[in-house]
């Protein structure tokens, strides 16, 4: 792969290929960009209204703090904006009652809605239930009929049809029937739906302690967080998820799903408008000022300053990883997603696994347009670092994300956070890098990308389920329109299976129309390297 680059050839495009390029110019070249940028403020002017429940009272497992999260809760979504109802020690009868009245709600007033709730949930056949406090928990079959399955919360919410919906669930607690069944502790991962931020106080498959204090570890850092003016809702989450993890020495580390196709503020800017270029500029340098003594840090301080102050930065995927190596090497033992595999309600997480010395790619480009293959070359890790994979002795090199840094043609990127470490439905994140050209000028990339779904992919090197990420941006001093599609297994194959990437100059017109896809993958134990 070679994206972000000018029309590598010289040649002028044959007349069927020029008809082509002239009738696809006439295309969007990022549909779902130009949404968010129009609809940023349309969101905060809707009403906001909430359900917040908090059950301690329970007969057989009582709890300590989740009353006090959920007044606490409750004051601080009031001090928000938000409309409150508040439900303590709520029988099954009465959740019912509120979360069919709360939708009815959000159907007639179309507001923005959160549910949050602090109690106990357990997970049963890949299904969530929240536990109400007069609920008698014998036996497996009285879960269905004694708890609120919260998949009814999720289909009211479906039939409102308002915007945009939060639900938080303070509720990750042990599953009483034990290993029995096909699903055991904690909470049950799935994937938010449409216009839905979702997230758990911990990891799916893990538990939560309530706490010795007046707050429960995961509230407490969500009231701190949530207070912090002209904060996105990924940025509180992404900080108390960080802050949690510390606190806990990686034993609880909260989790989310979004499919969120606007951004969000407990407490909004005063003024929410599109920023210029210049100010853009100012922010990134800002940001990488504080991204170089993280990238060069020995010790998780300057690295955790950096996530504090940009979670959604563009060097953030990167931060993350070295923090998880740097974390490791201190001995904590982080707790793990539960495997998803055979859960029907999400396309699950997947990481990338470690580039070996030996491993051979070999990819071949074609033209979109006229389907014609346009070049083939073959790959072979030759060194692994911390920080780098080289291919072919150095020829090509990448990050361990698989981000080149450097090709065979001499083109060298900076930073590039195109791939990241781990990916899921809904995952979205930034990247602005330097481009630097073999005849010594540069020019800046920005880009935005989002995991859209997982789809079937055949290539020459077989079938795969992979993540389809969608990324647009532009090359900025060149003006130059970037569009790329990609699809990623990273369970498999580390580097991308399919990278389509289309580029249009400033007049309109596409200059550049590649899809590399990959021919083979032999790992290095079938090397012999």
């Amino acid at each position: 792969m070679e994206s972000d680059l000018p029309d590598p050839s010289n040649r002028l495009p044959d007349p069927a290929r020029r008809r082509a390029l002239a009738g696809l110019s006439a295309l969007s070249l990022s549909p779902w960009l130009a949404a968010d940028a129009l609809a940023e403020t349309s969101i905060h002017a809707l009403p906001r209204l909430a359900l917040v429940v908090g059950n301690c009272a329970y007969a057989d497992s009582p709890l300590q703090n989740p009353i006090n999260d959920a007044n606490a809760i409750a004051l601080e979504l009031r001090q928000s904006g938000f409309a409150v109802e508040l439900q303590t020690d709520a029988s099954r009868e009465a959740m019912q009652k509120a979360i069919t009245a709360f939708c009815a709600q959000l159907a007639k007033q179309k507001a923005v809605g959160l549910f949050y709730f602090a109690g106990h949930g357990l997970q049963l056949d890949w299904r969530n239930y929240l536990v109400p406090v007069d609920a008698r928990l014998v036996s497996a079959a009285d879960v269905t009929r004694s708890t609120v399955d919260l998949s009814s919360l999720f289909g009211g919410l479906s039939r409102a049809g308002n915007p945009m919906n939060i639900v938080v669930l303070d509720a990750c607690r042990d599953n009483p029937f034990g290993s029995d069944h096909k699903t055991g502790r904690g909470l049950s991962q799935m994937d938010a739906p449409a216009g839905t931020f979702l997230a758990y106080a911990t990891a799916p498959g893990n538990v939560a302690a309530d706490g010795s204090g007046k707050h429960g570890l995961y509230t407490e850092n969500i009231l701190r967080e949530m207070r912090a003016p002209d904060a996105k809702i990924e940025d509180v989450f992404k900080r108390v998820r960080l802050s949690v993890r510390r606190s806990s020495a990686g034993q609880q580390i909260p989790w989310e799903s979004t499919s969120l196709e606007e951004d969000f503020y407990f407490k909004p800017p005063a003024n929410l408008r599109k920023r210029s270029e210049d100010e853009l500029l100012k922010l990134f340098e800002d940001e990488q000022k504080l991204w170089k003594p993280a990238e060069d840090a020995s010790d998780p301080g300057p690295v955790l300053a950096y996530l504090e102050r940009y979670p959604s930065g563009h060097f953030a995927e990167f931060a993350q990883a070295k923090l998880d190596r740097m974390l490791a090497r201190q001995g904590e033992k982080r707790i793990r997603l539960a495997d998803a595999t055979h859960n029907p309600f999400t396309k699950g997480t997947r990481a990338i696994g470690e580039f070996r010395v030996g491993d051979l790619y070999e990819y071949r480009i074609v033209d979109l347009l006229t389907q014609m293959q346009t070049a083939q070359y073959k790959q072979r890790v030759t060194t692994v670092s911390e920080n780098e994979v080289l291919f072919n002795n150095g020829q090509v090199i990448t990050d361990y994300f698989g981000n080149l840094r450097k090709n065979a043609r001499g083109y060298r990127w900076s930073g590039a956070q195109l791939f990241v470490g781990e990916y899921s439905v809904g995952k979205r994140w930034s990247a602005r890098y330097s481009l630097y050209f073999p005849d010594g000028k540069e020019d800046v990339i920005e880009r935005e990308c989002r995991v859209v779904g997982v789809e079937s992919v055949t290539v020459g090197a077989g079938t795969f389920e992979c993540f389809r990420i969608e990324s647009a941006g532009w090359i900025m001093q060149r003006g130059i329109a970037l569009e790329s599609v990609y699809w990623v297994c990273p369970d498999r194959v580390n580097r991308f299976v399919v990278f389509e990437h289309r580029e249009k100059n400033r007049f309109g017109k596409f200059i550049k129309t590649d899809r590399t896809e990959l021919l083979s993958f032999t790992p290095s134990a079938a090397t012999g390297q």
